[in-house]
């Protein structure tokens, strides 16, 4: 993720090939719909059929096409044999930083043509790329760590693929979200990922107010965020100032590395924990639902003067009548009392 401020190799099948008579014995088991009779027990009879677990090459791997590959989050010992794999049999692989992942690939001992596909020059590349992919390249897509596109580039590549008919698959492995997530010990579904918070506080309050309103109408799910090690108190901070200060948090970071950490407490507790010093690593924050009791329980004035700290009368009538589903133009002209009385 970034902050925005293999072991076999696949004989290639023509259109007119037979997928199974290509299938070396070390990849399969013998189809299903093959009789042989060597295969019979002594008693004559056929074994009884089996499926065979699929060893076989990444999906796509014959052909053009774009894969999607998760890289290790910390540990390189995470890197699934299939994401080597893609790796080593893509025509191309566009990484986030080919520096990041040169290490990769030289603890793998692979060497594959890469080049830099990054926020900066995503929407430049796009074109030529999927052109690339129609006439049958086999490009592989990785990001720094963990899974592309989860807070990182890739999206817009992904999407013209698919829109271009282009087969896209993925080889799935490490994920920082969903790793913190099931250590959290908060309830982990649902859960909503946010990918990072805005960067500037009133930005940031604003967002949080909205999923605060979001919370007054209905939602009860785990939340979950990245955030850079420079910010991470002021965020804590924020997010007990919209959700309140003993509402349940953890800070993940550093996650399969050798110093992870898993810190639980309130989010005021943690807040006042990362204040003055900033931790190290990639850091991954989650908010815990709000109690059965909690959720709704805010009158109208409360959940309006919490809106009018982030947003205009307007905006926070809006946000207050959805989530309450009191009429908006009742809430609107409460919100104009409220705010005039916050002006004397």
């Amino acid at each position: 993720m970034s902050d925005p401020s293999f072991a076999s190799s696949s004989k290639r099948l023509s259109d007119g090939d037979d997928a199974d008579a290509a299938l070396p014995h070390s990849e399969g088991l013998r189809p299903r719909h093959v009789r042989d009779d060597s295969t019979k027990t002594d008693a004559g009879e056929d074994p009884p059929a089996y499926e065979s677990e699929d060893h076989g090459p990444v999906p796509g791997s014959q052909r053009g096409g774009l894969t999607l590959v998760a890289t290790p989050i910390g540990n390189l010992g995470d890197l699934p044999p299939r994401a080597v794999e893609a790796m080593r049999d893509a025509d191309l692989v566009l990484c986030e930083d080919t520096r990041v992942t040169a290490r990769l690939f030289s603890e793998h001992g692979i060497s594959p043509r890469s080049e830099a596909l990054h926020e900066h020059n995503e929407r430049q590349r796009t074109p030529a790329l999927v052109e690339r992919l129609r006439r049958g390249a086999r490009i592989a897509l990785v990001s720094d760590a963990g899974m592309p596109l989860l807070s990182d580039p890739g999206y817009r590549l992904t999407r013209a693929a698919i829109d271009a008919e282009v087969p896209v698959t993925a080889v799935p492995g490490p994920n920082a979200a969903l790793t913190a997530l099931v250590l959290s010990g908060l309830p982990p579904h649902p859960f909503l990922f946010l990918g990072f918070p805005p960067p500037r506080s009133a930005a940031r309050r604003s967002a949080f107010a909205t999923l605060r309103a979001a919370e007054l109408a209905g939602l009860r799910a785990t939340l979950i965020w990245h955030e850079a090690p420079h910010r991470l108190g002021e965020m804590l901070a924020d997010l007990a100032a919209a959700f309140g200060d003993g509402r349940a948090a953890v800070v993940a970071r550093e996650l399969t590395k050798r110093f992870e950490e898993v810190r639980r407490g309130g989010a005021a507790e943690l807040a006042a924990a990362y204040a003055d010093k900033p931790p190290r690593g990639e850091i991954v924050v989650l908010l815990g639902p709000p109690d059965e009791d909690e959720a709704g329980a805010d009158d109208l004035d409360t959940s309006l003067s919490q809106a009018l700290e982030t947003h205009s009368v307007k905006d926070a009538a809006a946000l207050v009548a959805a989530a309450s589903g009191l009429p908006r133009k009742l809430v609107y002209a409460r919100a104009l009392e409220l705010s005039a009385a916050r002006k004397k």
